[in-house]
């Protein structure tokens, strides 16, 4: 399906259809468009066959004939600047208007980099409402997938500017980036965002890539046909809806109403906030649990605007103040924060009453977030003494298919549309899909970007990726991890050409899986981009990186590639998180200290060490070997051969 252009300008909508004299173009060449400097600028589209279609820009014309029912010219280079207008001359005349030449990064990956600034606005209050940058541009693709082969173009999207009415939907971690760029060489910068959280690898593979992994090709066949898609959907929404259906009918909190104002609750048990109800002895797995709190107000207090924030919950709620439901959120991952209507809290007592849907069998509220009511400059905490009833229990939810995860999807769906497109490189920020298949990781993650640069035909462009940041709870002595194996897969791809990695280990948080600083991962993403990418040789863009180890009289001796800089221990005269283990690859914490650019790693209790590892956990929390322009090393593993 093509996009239907009007005699005048570039159309905001997809339309079903396009008659066959119409001379049309790809979403992304738009209104607002930002165009790859300094390359051949490809432009291409539909008509007619036969048609002749002339292209106008600046002063440059070029004149060629559709045959396929496609049409494409390449345009001389061209510095950065604009606006331009671009002239497409057919049967039909169009305009594409508003024009930038700059640079074109493409972002991809998974939550993390999918997150927008409207969920880290608590964390910058002043960004969205101050930044008014024209020349970055965004172009967000919303989910969608396709398992029949690459498609042409998007059926939604446009370029936007990062002005406060775009910037809440932009990508966090996109926009830090680009505005990082932009500030240091002027010039337009577009982001084609086209992330999915939760996908995982295999689904931004092309088909042809994937004949080397035989289980990803078999997991596509069925998909392809589309009896069995629709038979999918449908059989995934009677299933879920089946589920929440014979919930709502058995629970006795909806029939009794308790997200009443006044309820009887001498029979509710107690229950700390944060917490999980398993973890205080209750037995409730999955179903419907209410929760209750009574706090007082004063009238001055019961006047000023308010918000409620509740930490994270798990999974699903409905949030109920003084009997009137003020938020609901399906799933246990945004932060819950709920405004208050004018006029709803009262002078004295007030109650918050919430239903928390559980099918993950852990149902309660994460711990070390915010649980308040916010009271302009003060607030009051919601933490400490609740109660809760069981409404209803069920049975696990049947596990059902999420389309958009099967392999190759997205890459047929998301990034095909883009491939004619000029770009500087890509941002990715993804991984967390696969950590429980790390040694697959170990080749399909070289394998993506390799594909992606073929498919491209643009070289071995860069491509900046951001390592694993630290998640779940800190452990007090060596162990395995998925998610350190799953970095080490990361930083082992820095082997393939043009490449460079953010290491993000200590701006993560423990208690979610998708942290707020999203500045940091963005800068540094910049930071990398403008040795990479924009040749500053000088410039030190990561932290230290461990490239080999060798035997010492003394114990192991670790050594960094030149690029990471002089090496320290952060905020302490020594190494936390280094382990040392012998042949039988037990782990003990062990002692390290500086050699120049070197790390001398030992410990008494090994007393033939043949393998060292550092920050090797899930939350490798306090890891401290940084180097003096405060960027921090990459855990590693390293054995003697």
């Amino acid at each position: 399906m093509k996009v239907l252009l009007s005699s005048l300008c570039v159309s905001g909508a997809l339309l079903a259809g396009y008659a066959a004299a119409d001379v049309s173009l790809p979403r992304l060449v738009s209104d607002g468009a930002v165009l790859q400097r300094d390359k051949p600028i490809v432009l291409w589209g539909w008509a007619d066959e036969g048609e002749q279609v002339s292209v106008t820009l600046g002063k440059q014309t070029l004149t060629t004939k559709a045959e396929a029912g496609r049409w494409q010219v390449t345009l001389k280079p061209l510095a950065a600047g604009g606006p331009y207008t671009v002239d497409i001359q057919g049967k039909n005349k169009l305009q594409v208007k508003n024009v930038l030449l700059g640079d074109v990064w493409v972002a991809a990956g998974q939550s993390n980099m999918e997150l927008p600034l409207r969920r880290v606005k608590y964390q910058y209050p002043d960004v969205i409402p101050s930044t008014n940058l024209p020349n970055i541009r965004e172009f967000n693709v919303p989910v969608v997938y396709h398992f029949k082969g690459p498609l042409e173009d998007f059926k939604q999207g446009q370029w936007k500017t990062a002005e406060p009415d775009n910037l809440p939907n932009f990508s966090a971690v996109g926009f830090f980036f680009t505005r990082a760029l932009h500030e240091k060489y002027k010039v337009p910068i577009g982001l084609i965002t086209l992330p999915v959280g939760g996908s995982p690898a295999e689904a931004w593979v092309s088909e042809s890539t994937l004949q080397k992994y035989p289980q990803f090709v078999e997991q596509l066949k069925p998909f392809k046909d589309d009896g069995f898609v629709a038979a999918t959907i449908a059989s995934d929404k009677l299933s879920s809806g089946n589920w929440y259906s014979a919930l709502n009918a058995k629970d006795d909190g909806l029939k009794g109403a308790w997200s009443n104002e006044v309820l009887d609750t001498k029979d509710w048990q107690s229950f700390q906030v944060p917490g999980y109800v398993k973890e205080q002895g209750g037995d409730f797995t999955n179903g419907a649990v209410w929760f209750r709190k009574t706090f007082d107000l004063t009238a001055e207090q019961a006047a000023k605007s308010a918000t409620v924030w509740l930490g994270c919950i798990v999974d699903g709620d409905q949030v109920f103040l003084n009997g009137k439901e003020i938020g609901q959120t399906g799933y246990q991952y945004p932060p819950r924060i709920y405004a208050v209507p004018a006029g709803l809290l009262k002078a004295g007592k007030n109650t918050i009453s919430i239903r928390v849907t559980s099918y993950s069998a852990n149902a309660g509220f994460v711990k070390d977030k915010r649980y308040e009511l916010e009271l302009g400059k003060e607030s009051v905490s919601l933490a400490g003494q609740w109660q809760y009833k069981i409404g209803a229990r069920a049975d696990s939810m049947t596990k059902t298919t999420t389309l958009h995860y099967q392999p190759a999807s997205l890459f047929n769906a998301k990034l095909a549309p883009t491939l004619r497109t000029g770009i500087k490189g890509v941002i990715w920020y993804q991984g967390e899909s696969n950590t429980g298949r790390y040694k697959e990781y170990e080749t399909l993650f070289p394998d993506l970007i390799r594909d992606w640069r073929a498919q491209y035909h643009q070289g071995d462009f860069p491509f900046i990726y951001v390592q694993l940041a630290n998640f779940l709870a800190a452990k007090a002595e060596p162990g395995e991890s998925d998610w350190a194996a799953t970095r080490e897969a990361q930083r082992r791809t820095l082997s393939v050409k043009n490449t460079a990695m953010v290491v993000a280990t200590d701006v993560g948080e423990w208690n979610d899986i998708h942290p707020l600083n999203k500045q940091a991962v963005g800068e540094r993403l910049a930071l990398a981009a403008q040795k990479l990418a924009y040749g500053n040789k000088k410039i030190i863009a990561s932290g230290p990186n461990a490239v080999a180890v060798k035997k010492t009289k003394d114990g192991l001796l670790v050594s960094f590639d030149k690029n990471g800089g002089k090496l320290v221990f952060k905020d302490s005269d020594g190494l936390r998180h280094i382990a040392i283990a012998g042949a039988d690859k037990k782990y003990v914490w062990a002692n390290a200290k500086i050699q120049g650019k070197q790390l001398l790693v030992w410990s008494e209790k090994v007393t033939d060490p043949v393998s060292v590892r550092y920050a090797w956990a899930d939350n490798p929390e306090g890891a401290n070997l940084y180097n003096a322009d405060g960027l921090p090393a990459s855990s590693f593993e390293l054995s003697l051969k």
